[in-house]
Formats: structure tokens, C-alpha cells, sequence
């Protein structure tokens, strides 16, 4: 039983890592991603959809997004919806695609965005915590139903402190990677 948690543990904890790494991608550094509107919510005819299941989204150039809208009648609920988004830029349309065009990032946007990965790193390794937390609860319990002696317990929270050390390591080294992408791109 034990082992069952320990196995949830990593399960959970490389699911909140997996998490943090798509939420990087929709930051914004100097390149050009999909990520970056992929996911942007559309109102298509009342059912909120993502860009991409509207059409395709191509990186011509690296500082360049092009989106093809499959319905043309489309196109200008994409556009507002790229205008409402975070991103802070203007669509060009430009008669069946819409282009993105990225401008170069201030000293300050690069600033500001490393606050935000610096948050959302916090996040997940908050979650990483919590979850660490309700493992430890969970064999406590068993110690205390008399299913694991304490010598047991001993072990196996050493074990959880390990598997969590080991998660947020990993959520550290991913935060250096976009910080580094974002002050240097």
C-alpha cells in the first residue's frame, strides 16, 4: 500500500512539472510559438473554442506567427480575441491568414516576464508541497490503523522527502532554462 502512494507521489508531482512546462511555453520570450495563441479562447458561434481547432498556426520566421483560419467567417472573432489576449499584440490580417508580428522585448518586458515564470514556478512547487503533505497524512494514517509500524513510516516519509526534493529540483532547473531563454532571446 505504501508503495501505491509512493508511486501516486511521482505521478503527481511529474504531472505538476508537465503543467509548469505548458504554461512556459505560452510565455512570451523573444521567439515566436504556437504555444503562444494556440490556446487563446474564441467565441465561434456561442461555443468558446481554441484558435487551434479553428485552423493552423505556422512560424514562417522567427519572430513571425501565421494563422490560417479554416472558416473565413471566423476571422474577425480570432482577431478580437488575439486583441483581448495577454500578448499585447495587434493581428494583421491579411486576406486569408491573420500574422503576428513580435516585437523585440524591452529590459523591462524581460524583467517582468522572469517575475512571472518565478511565480509560476512557486506555484508548482506549492502544489509539489501539498501533495508531499497528503502523502505524509495518508501514511500517518497507516501508522496509526497499526497498517505500517513507525519504523516503516520513518522510511517511507524519507522516501516522500526524497521524491519531492528530486520534483522541485526539476522545477528549478526548468525555471533557470526559461529565465535564461527569456533575458538572452
Amino acid at each position: 500500500m505504501p508503495q501505491t502512494l509512493l508511486k501516486d507521489l511521482k505521478n503527481r508531482t511529474s504531472k505538476a512539472l508537465e503543467h509548469l512546462k505548458g504554461t512556459y511555453a505560452g510565455v512570451r520570450t523573444g521567439r515566436a510559438h504556437p504555444a503562444l495563441v494556440e490556446d487563446i479562447k474564441v467565441d465561434y458561434f456561442g461555443t468558446m473554442m481554441t484558435i487551434k481547432q479553428l485552423g493552423t498556426v505556422n512560424i514562417p520566421e522567427p519572430r513571425q506567427i501565421v494563422i490560417t483560419v479554416w472558416d473565413k467567417t471566423a476571422m474577425k472573432t480570432v482577431e478580437k480575441a488575439i486583441q483581448a489576449s495577454p500578448l499585447g499584440i495587434n493581428p494583421q490580417p491579411d486576406g486569408e491568414t491573420i500574422r503576428l508580428n513580435l516585437p523585440e522585448l524591452t529590459k523591462d518586458r524581460r524583467t517582468e516576464l522572469t517575475k512571472l515564470v518565478n511565480k509560476y514556478a512557486e506555484e508548482s512547487r506549492i502544489a509539489t508541497r501539498n501533495i508531499r503533505r497528503e502523502i505524509v497524512d495518508s501514511l500517518k494514517k497507516m501508522e496509526k490503523e497499526s497498517k505500517i509500524n513507525e519504523d516503516d513510516l520513518k522510511k517511507y516519509q524519507k522516501e516522500v522527502q526524497d521524491i519531492t526534493d528530486e520534483a522541485i529540483k526539476k522545477i528549478d532547473a526548468v525555471l533557470g532554462e526559461k529565465e535564461h531563454e527569456i533575458m538572452n532571446d
